[in-house]
Formats: C-alpha cells, sequence, structure tokens
C-alpha cells in the first residue's frame, strides 16, 4: 500500500468487529476499551483539529507499554487500520480513523527528570507543557514546539522545532534513545549504541516504524527567565520591518530565535481601536540566554519604523511557551501548508508583503521560521530528518472558529504557497497536509527515503503503521 494523505481508500481498511474478541480485549488490559455506544468514546473520539470528524470502531485507552502491545497485536489479528494518538495534533488528522483502532497513548503521559544527569524520561502521552513545567522545576529545557497541548511524541519523531532550537538544536537532537512496540508487538529499544539504524529513522521518520512508548531526553540549562516576546507593526510597514528584520538576524548569536508572523491585529487593550482586525506583521522571539543580553540584541529591531504593540519583556519560560496557545485551541478548523526556502531575498519579501494583506480569519496566520545555527551543525546524514541547511521554514496557516468560511482560508493558504513555489527548497514533514506520498519523498530526499523503506521492510513489512506521513517498505 502507498499511503498518501488524503487517499483514505488506500490508507484505510475497516473490519466487522467480533463482540467476544471486543470482550476478550477489555478483560486484558488495564486502559479503557471505549466503543461508540460507551460513555467516554465521543470525548475520546474527537482530536484538536476540529475540521476532522472520524468514528474509530475502537479505542484502547492504554495505561502502559503492555496495553499497547496488545492494542498493536489485536489491530494486526482483526485487520483494523491502526491510527496512534500521542497528543491528537496532526493537522491532517492522522491520529484518528474512521472505522479502524485508535491506540489512544494520552494516560501514558510520565514525566520524570533527574536534574544531576540532566536527563528526563518521557512517556509518549506527555504533551510540552507537561515536559515544561517538570524540567523547569529545575531550570532546565528539552528542545520542543511553540505551543504547549503539542503532543511530545508526534513532534520528536518529525524533527522537532521550537524557541531554543538554534542554540540547542531540534528535539530529535536531545534524544538519546527510545522504546519501540513494533507491528509483531514486540518492545525494541533504541539508542546510538542498540539499534542505531532504528535509532536514525526514529529522529525523522515519524511513526512509520512502530509506537513509540517511551523517549529519554539529554537536557539544557534555561531560565527559567528568558528575554522573551513580541513586536507588531502596521502591514503597511511590512517590507520595511521585513528588510531591516533580514538584515539585523544576520550574524546574530545562536541564543536568539524568531519568528516573523502575519495575522489579523488582535482586540488587546494595547492594540490602536483602528488596527483590529486589520493585517499586521509581528516579529516574535526567545533569547535564550542571559535577560539583559537578550535584551541589548533585540533593542534594534523592536526600535525599526513605528511599531503598534511591544510585549517583550523578561518572563518564565513556561509563560512563553504558551504565547501561541490562544492562536491555535482545540475544536477549530485548521488548514496548513509549508516550505522551506533558502533565504529572505526581496522576491521572497514581496511575496510575503503581498499575501499577508489577504488575510480575512482572524484564526490565519504565517509563520516564518528562523532556522540554522544548532541545527546545521548537526551533520545532514546523522538523523532521518531533513531540512537543516533551510534558511526558513513557512507554516502558512488557513484556519477558522469553526466551518464557516474554512474553504476560503484553505485557498488563501495554497495560494500563499504557490507563489512561494519558486523558492521552495524542502519541506518539514510535520506541516504536511495532504501533499501524498511524492512530496513525502522528495521532504526526504532519495537516500533518506531509501533508507527510510528498508527500515520500514525490516519493521514494519505489512505497513500496518500506514496513517502517518507514510514510506512504504522498500
Amino acid at each position: 500500500m502507498t499511503g498518501t494523505v488524503g487517499a483514505e481508500d488506500v490508507r484505510t481498511r475497516t473490519a466487522a468487529v467480533d463482540g467476544s474478541a471486543v470482550a476478550a480485549l477489555r478483560a486484558s488490559v488495564e486502559g479503557q476499551v471505549l466503543g461508540p455506544a460507551d460513555d467516554g468514546y465521543e470525548e475520546h473520539r474527537r482530536v484538536w483539529n476540529g475540521s476532522i470528524d472520524r468514528r474509530p470502531a475502537v479505542i484502547i485507552r492504554c495505561a502502559g507499554v503492555d496495553d499497547v502491545r496488545t492494542a498493536v497485536r489485536f489491530g494486526r489479528d482483526t485487520g483494523l487500520t491502526v491510527a496512534v494518538r500521542g497528543g491528537g495534533h496532526s493537522f491532517p488528522g492522522l491520529s484518528t480513523v474512521d472505522g479502524g483502532l485508535l491506540v489512544d497513548l494520552r494516560p501514558m503521559a510520565g514525566v520524570r527528570v533527574d536534574p544531576d544527569a540532566r536527563v528526563a524520561g518521557v512517556q509518549a502521552g506527555a504533551l510540552l507543557g507537561e515536559v515544561d513545567a517538570a524540567t523547569q522545576e529545575h531550570g532546565l529545557v528539552v528542545p520542543s514546539g511553540i505551543v504547549s497541548h503539542t503532543g511530545v511524541a508526534g513532534l520528536t519523531l518529525g524533527g522537532g522545532i521550537g524557541w531554543v532550537m538554534r542554540r540547542y538544536g531540534l528535539t530529535v537532537d536531545s534524544l538519546e534513545s527510545a522504546d519501540l512496540v513494533t507491528a509483531e508487538g514486540e518492545v525494541v529499544h533504541a539508542s546510538g549504541d542498540e539499534n542505531a539504524e532504528l535509532f536514525w529513522g526514529l529522529r525523522g521518520g515519524g511513526g512509520n516504524f512502530g509506537v513509540v512508548t517511551d523517549f529519554r531526553f539529554r537536557l539544557h540549562p534555561l531560565g527559567p527567565q528568558v528575554m522573551a516576546g513580541a513586536t507588531f507593526w502596521s502591514m503597511d510597514d511590512a517590507e520595511q520591518v521585513l528588510r531591516s528584520y533580514r538584515d539585523w538576524i544576520d550574524g546574530c548569536p545562536d541564543e536568539l530565535m524568531t519568528i516573523v508572523v502575519q495575522r489579523l491585529a488582535p482586540a488587546l487593550p494595547a492594540v490602536p481601536a483602528e488596527l483590529v482586525g486589520r493585517p499586521v506583521i509581528a516579529v516574535a522571539a526567545c533569547y535564550a540566554g542571559d535577560v539583559d543580553d537578550g535584551e541589548a540584541v533585540l533593542r534594534p529591531m523592536r526600535g525599526v519604523g513605528t511599531p503598534v504593540l511591544d510585549v517583550f519583556a523578561p518572563k518564565p519560560f513556561l509563560a512563553h511557551q504558551r504565547m501561541f496557545d490562544p492562536s491555535f485551541p482545540h475544536g477549530c478548523s485548521y488548514y496548513v501548508r509549508s516550505c522551506d526556502v533558502a533565504a529572505l531575498t526581496d522576491e521572497v519579501i514581496g511575496v510575503v508583503v503581498e499575501h499577508g494583506r489577504r488575510i480575512t480569519s482572524p484564526m490565519s496566520s504565517i509563520a516564518l521560521w528562523q532556522m540554522g545555527e544548532a541545527v546545521a551543525r548537526v551533520a545532514d546524514d546523522a538523523t532521518a530528518f531533513s531540512g537543516r541547511s533551510a534558511g526558513f521554514t513557512f507554516n502558512i496557516n488557513g484556519n477558522t472558529p469553526t466551518a464557516d468560511g474554512f474553504a476560503e482560508q484553505r485557498q488563501w493558504a495554497r495560494d500563499y504557497w504557490t507563489a512561494l513555489a519558486p523558492f521552495h527548497t524542502g519541506v518539514y514533514v510535520n506541516f504536511l497536509m495532504e501533499e501524498g506520498g511524492g512530496r513525502v519523498r522528495q521532504a526526504y530526499g532519495e537516500e533518506k527515503y531509501r533508507r527510510l523503506a528498508a527500515l520500514k521492510r525490516a519493521y514494519d513489512p505489512a505497513n500496518l503503521f500506514r496513517l502517518n506521513q507514510n514510506v512504504p517498505p522498500g
């Protein structure tokens, strides 16, 4: 099976679920087993992206590794298509399935921190905010994403980009080992010393090889106070802001991570009334170092033109990690298109200015992620993640609070992405939507794709785990 997003007839397979088999399943697991008639089913079938409305035949809310092993074998033996959910933050809805089996890892959310050894053991159901809370108690951090209710598992397996990556690298660059349940229901440990090729594939290859149940991360010093926030300008000043930004980040320290944001101005007390609901451009940033040094580094950019709002300040890193949470609440309709570009050229700036002015939904936005530094210092072939040489990653979000107007916002995101096509150099797999198998292959490149396909053949030859950005067995 090729397994491409948007081709559900290829990717999913339903089967009649025998009542006695489900009864036996309930008796054999510690966690919950839910069917459509059970209390709690409606709550637990839902995922973050409200535009995804699917109804699994069976949900197994796993309480531990043994439950995961049982769930995988149940899916294999019954012929049900298997979906795996950690945090449920998949844009295209790959963490659920119609008529199949949902292996729900969310109850497995333990975080164990050893501050002396600077390592953390994290179960696959944990969210970023839960990990951050545990590590920041000790002034430590796992490099991760920017929305606190994102799941650790999916973010890590795709690579993991976020606020401290330019200093400490991607999430996978701090991964020391992982435990995986294979398609045979067996537990495999992967690290640099044990099953090293699998460990290579888990660092960017997504959920293709099995169900990861536990991660071990190396921790890094941070905060707990950081200099962070954002400065906003009217979209009328976008070209000046982007040109100044391009000059400012040239040679900036690796402690600085920035994201350029375009959106409609929110109705906040500090925002001039005449700007509310109009397109604005912002530079959001986090300085992963001394607060005073961060203030000095940020000062030139904050002084460009005439800002309409500035919310930079020393603050707890935990608070900054929640800054984007209100923009991505559960249950809204989400659509994303993404690409990497090498540089913020005049031509790219022209596209950003033109299409940023066309935002019409209060939830739609673009995020232009600054890459480089620690991300780029890791050899490209060291992990399955591709994109280490990217200058920037575009994340174009066409979102709406409900289904109303969603088609229009999807089209806006597609048009923006298409206008950037001459400058595409790659794509981050965690930001793929419905592009299909060819786009997945392009994301990894031929050499890595062949290597991933060989791993897939070794660990999942029947492609049981295909609800992902799928690499079929090679």
